[in-house]
């Protein structure tokens, strides 16, 4: 079997949530394999209660540090290097595992995954890779959603080769529909960079369809969106704060008397439906695209069930080969 990596302590919940997670991803894939990185103090209690089917495919791989999330990147680097998000990318660059997840710092993932494991062929930055909810209960992609704050035209064109291949090989659609975000959909829109890498994605042997907008996120009109990342992680962010406020506005309004709790009552199984295609565990597990190894980026305040989640798109792009894929596709 091949093995996943697993930063058990890093992220906000840290090892409480994430090694109940890792557990979770275990009983739900009886051909995964997992290397749990951390303090083995914390992880071995934690372990002890695990079915002997799970228990026997994690195995514990020792770190004396966890990063913290208001560490430097650059600071990471040098002083981290005994972290558990640190000797769980080192397992990947042995081999000793083909992909590594974690919920730690961005930051600093980003800069250690790009230190250690490289990009393949010309590729100059791995962008970090998502989906949200669409209608019709599809969903769409986006990249970058915050490993590079700044992109150069060529790299967005590199973001919407990238994208494009794991659309198809990890999310199996067999014509991925592409399109570059800007602030309207008319050629004239949009500043210089956008409109250059607008040319070069053009020329691309991908299914471009020209500029979207923002609300296009959500219509299915394409599959996958090309940003730049601090574009793609304002949006996120956002597009979560807006799911929040809607949420506890529901929960006002039908909390407010007797009349709105009993009407509370009769939508409660809409309601749950609604909420269940909306969850944002359901999407957890941001891929970093264009490294030599796969690298998957878990949301910081994951709980047990979204870091499951984030370990499976973990497991199936490393069965996909994903590193492999782009760097034929760039070659």
């Amino acid at each position: 079997m091949r093995s996943v990596a697993v930063d058990v302590m890093s992220g906000d919940a840290g090892a409480p949530e994430n090694i109940p997670g890792a557990l979770r991803a275990l009983a739900a894939d009886p051909a995964l394999e997992l290397i749990l990185v951390g303090k083995p103090e914390i992880i071995e209690p934690a372990l002890a209660g695990a079915d002997a089917g799970v228990r026997a495919r994690a195995s514990i791989h020792p770190a004396a540090s966890v990063v913290g999330m208001s560490d430097h990147p650059r600071d990471a680097i040098r002083r981290r290097k005994d972290s558990s998000m640190r000797l769980a990318i080192d397992l990947v660059k042995e081999g000793r595992a083909e992909a590594m997840i974690s919920a730690g710092n961005t930051g600093a993932l980003t800069a250690m995954a790009h230190f250690v494991l490289k990009t393949v062929g010309p590729v100059e930055r791995a962008p970090i890779m998502s989906s949200v909810p669409a209608r019709n209960g599809g969903h769409t992609h986006i990249l970058d959603l915050g490993a590079n704050s700044k992109a150069s035209a060529l790299q967005l064109a590199q973001f919407a080769t990238m994208g494009s291949i794991v659309a198809r090989d990890v999310f199996g659609i067999s014509r991925p529909r592409i399109g570059l975000l800007n602030i309207g959909e008319e050629e004239s829109k949009g500043h210089e960079l956008v409109q250059e890498a607008h040319e070069l994605i053009r020329a691309l042997d991908i299914n471009y369809l020209g500029f979207v907008e923002g609300h296009d996120i959500f219509d299915e009109k394409v599959d996958v969106v090309v940003t730049d990342g601090f574009t793609g992680n304002v949006a996120l962010k956002t597009m979560e704060g807006l799911a929040k406020l809607i949420v506890e506005k529901i929960r006002e309004e039908f909390s407010r008397d007797a009349l709105s709790k009993f009407s509370g009552l009769l939508a409660r199984p809409v309601l749950r439906r609604v909420g269940a295609g909306l969850d944002p565990r359901r999407y957890n597990g941001a891929c970093m695209v264009g490294l030599t190894g796969v690298v998957v980026k878990s949301h910081g305040s994951a709980d047990r069930v979204a870091f499951a989640q984030a370990i499976a798109t973990a497991a199936t792009a490393m069965r996909r080969g994903l590193p492999a894929a782009i760097a034929k596709a760039l070659s």
